[in-house]
Order: structure tokens, then sequence, then C-alpha cells
């Protein structure tokens, strides 16, 4: 009698192989495809496979080494536009590729995120993408080591997808774009249209993509012989939330500024909403610039000028890598380019 999906029991591939005449070892090859197999056998094994809705077990198939190989995307929050721009790029290279891609959030967990990377090297994922900045610490380093080896003992490796890079000698792939060029760049244009009192929404002090982007706006004053005003520069994170507190902020404390830079497009339309609230114009009394260049930037009122970070790209590229299909086959460390995208909402200053 066949055996439905609704039955008390599952089929099993000893199931299959009794309908079907043969070996259990004759059903896994059928099923692996990688093993020659006479066709009257293969055609048995198919029909029992369908008459019984057999599905193997996903999780012994990693055990054997079989089955659809895996790759690991981790990152911190996967409500972040820019993040899902780039699991965007590693579902649809990793799909070409025959790959299955599973997304891990660990909303800043430490413990979440080793748990999950163990797991992965335990079913023997091909490889790991661990993405976004992190704090550049001793412990970081010595803890990310530890995974990068545990990984490559396994067969598998950890790519660090705007991450710090380790050490030389760790066995990992480092793909990173031009996160400080890409503010400097920013800053300065900005600096070219006179603006003098430029008032820089950041992130943590201690993430590394936060950090890079303060650099880049420190560097593009101190070229041009300025030095900013250390009241201008304020710390928050990387959300709209935080964008539209900060300007709050800068504002009920009177400080002067004709222009805003913020460390994202998502804290770039919470300052942009702040501002409106309080009787603002942009770009009329205050320009305002963003960092990423995720969709929404064009729509805003006005559209925002910002960097363009090639996200889908580097999620592409994480995988190709990964896999021995790109460029760090031969480099493991990448560097991306970042460029201004010039919109609306920064003009020149008239005071100057």
């Amino acid at each position: 009698m066949t055996r439905k999906s609704g039955d008390a029991g599952r089929s099993t591939i000893r199931d299959v192989a009794a309908r079907a005449g043969v070996s259990a070892s004759t059903v896994s090859r059928v099923l692996a495809g990688d093993y020659p197999v006479s066709a009257a056998a293969r055609g048995r094994v198919l029909r029992a496979v369908r008459e019984l809705d057999y599905v193997a077990d996903a999780r012994a198939k990693a055990v054997a080494g079989v089955g659809t190989p895996t790759l690991a995307f981790v990152l911190e929050d996967i409500t972040g536009p820019s993040f899902a721009h780039m699991a965007h790029g590693v579902e649809r290279e990793a799909a070409r590729l025959g790959h299955l891609s599973l997304v891990c959030s660990t909303d800043g967990d430490v413990r979440r995120e080793l748990e999950f990377i163990e797991m992965m090297r335990a079913q023997r994922a091909a490889a790991v993408i661990l993405v976004g900045g992190a704090a550049d610490t001793p412990e970081y380093r010595e803890r990310t080591g530890r995974i990068a080896d545990s990984l490559a003992a396994a067969g598998s490796r950890l790519v660090l997808c705007g991450r710090p890079p380790l050490g030389p000698g760790a066995p990992v792939t480092v793909i990173e774009y031009d996160n400080e060029g890409g503010a400097y760049a920013l800053v300065a244009h900005v600096l070219a249209q006179g603006h003098r009192r430029v008032l820089f929404l950041g992130g943590k002090p201690d993430h590394t993509t936060a950090m890079g982007r303060e650099r880049g706006y420190l560097a593009a004053h101190r070229a041009r012989g300025l030095e900013p005003d250390p009241a201008l520069l304020l710390h928050g994170d990387f959300t709209r939330d935080s964008g539209h507190r900060l300007i709050r902020r800068a504002l009920a404390a009177g400080l002067e500024f004709s222009a805003v830079v913020a460390a994202t497009d998502m804290v770039a339309a919470g300052a942009l909403t702040a501002l409106h609230e309080a009787g603002l114009g942009v770009p009329g009394d205050v320009s305002l610039a963003g960092y990423d260049d995720i969709p929404f930037a064009r729509d805003l009122h006005p559209a925002l000028t910002t960097v363009h970070v090639p996200y889908e790209e580097l999620g592409r590229l994480a995988v190709r890598t990964a896999l021995g299909h790109g460029e760090a086959s031969a480099a493991e460390h990448l560097l991306l380019g970042t460029h201004v995208v010039v919109r609306d909402s920064v003009a020149a200053h008239g005071g100057h």
C-alpha cells in the first residue's frame, strides 16, 4: 500500500529500496546522481520515490557530504536595506552555481553568530559569509581566527564581507568596498559647494564601518586645510530613528550648520523628516547627503545625493570567490570602488 504524507510514518530509503527491488545503496546512488546505475534500476527507484512520496533527509545528506551544497550568509540585521541587497546578490549567485543559501540574522548577538557558524561547519557548508562592520578588537580577531581555522579544517571557507580583515596567513577571503574613500569624496563635494559647518551623523564609535566614514569626513576637511568643529560629530546608529533624533538634538543645542552628511541613507531619511518638522527646507536652508545609494534614496524629496556602494555585486562576488570562481582564488583580499551620486539635496551655500 502506498504510504501517504499524512500517514503515521515517513518513508525511508529502505522502503524505497524494497519497493524498487534494489539495495539501499543503489537508491542512494540514484538520488546522488554521481555513480553509474543501470537504466532499469534507475527507473524502478524513481518510480518508487514517486509512489512513496519519499523526501531525502537534508541533514543526513549534509553529513554524508552529498546533496545540494550550502552557503551561509550571516548578518546583524536583515531589515537593513543595504544588507537586503547584498543578500539578494548572494542568493542569486548561489542559485546560479547550484547552491542553497541560508540567511542568519544575529541581532548583534555574538553567541547566536557562533552557534549558527558551528551548525554550518557541522553540516559542511561550502562557505560562511560574515557581513557588516564590527568592533576591531583583539577578541574579535582571536574569535574570528578560530572560526576561520575550524571552517577550513572542515573543508569550508570563511568570507569577510565589509568586516575587519584578520592578520596575514588566516584562511579567509576578505571583500571590502572603499568605505573611507566614498565618505571623503562625498564630503569633498559638499565642501566644494561652499559649506564649512557640516554636521556629521555617524554610527557607533567602535564600529569599523562607521569609523571609516568618519575618517573620510575628517580627511576631506583636512585636505582643504580645515579642522571641523568636534561638536559637529554626532554618534548614533545606522537607523532612520537615529537620524531623526540626532537632528533634533543638534537643533535643540543651537548648533550652527549649513549641511548634514549622514552615515547612511536611512539616517539621512530620518534627518530629512526632522529638518522638515523644524521648518527647514532642503537644500534651500540645509543641504543633506547620505551614504549607500539604496533605491529609495532617489525617491526622497528632494532626491538624495549619496555614495553608491555596489552591495549586490559584493554579495555575488562573495559567493564566486568563496567557491573558487572569482578573482579571490588568486588574491584573497579584494576592494570594490564607490562613487558619489549627485542629486538634488545638496546646493551651493549662499554665504560663501
